[in-house]
């Protein structure tokens, strides 16, 4: 079984209207949510064999902060085929995966990442900045990853009240 945590960059910042998309920092509300859904992974004991991050500053910044909380201690994985590429590029990524790494953490941006899950499990609401979408996939391997095996677990965002 592969666990899949699709993770939205936290809310971010649009007050330097000269910066580029990519460059966009998190803003206060940003900085405030990405550690706590960190601790609420934590407080579930879910700590990921690998993180994937888009290496725009918004999802890094996120992808670091909440590593940090789960007590994360390798590489984060930074690739730039997951800003703004679609989802076809995003399933290669993960498809060559090391089957070794059950639990994958992939931060990145909407609309892709709505796209996915959408195109996994047919969950078509909006993931919210810093949302997390809990996937298992009935398979031992990354290659096998696919709608047919595809099972949403969980979705849960800073607002969420249960």
């Amino acid at each position: 079984m592969k666990k899949l945590y699709i993770m939205r960059h936290a809310k971010s910042s649009w007050k330097d209207s000269l910066l580029d998309d990519f460059d966009r920092p998190l803003n206060k509300r940003g900085r405030v949510d990405a550690p706590f859904m960190g601790e609420k992974l934590k407080a579930k004991k879910i700590i990921p064999d690998i993180i994937i991050s888009s290496p725009a500053l918004r999802a890094k910044t996120t992808a670091e902060i909440i590593a940090k909380k789960v007590n994360y201690s390798n590489e984060i994985i930074f690739k730039k085929n997951i800003y703004e590429v679609g989802i076809s590029a995003i399933k290669k990524i993960l498809k060559k995966l090391d089957d070794e790494k059950e639990t994958v953490f992939l931060f990145g941006h909407n609309p892709d990442l709505n796209m996915l899950v959408d195109e996994l499990v047919g969950f078509d609401e909006n993931i919210p900045t810093c949302g997390i979408v809990e996937i298992a996939f009935d398979c031992d391997k990354w290659m096998g990853l696919c709608s047919e095996n595809a099972t949403l677990i969980s979705f849960d965002y800073p607002k969420n009240k249960v």
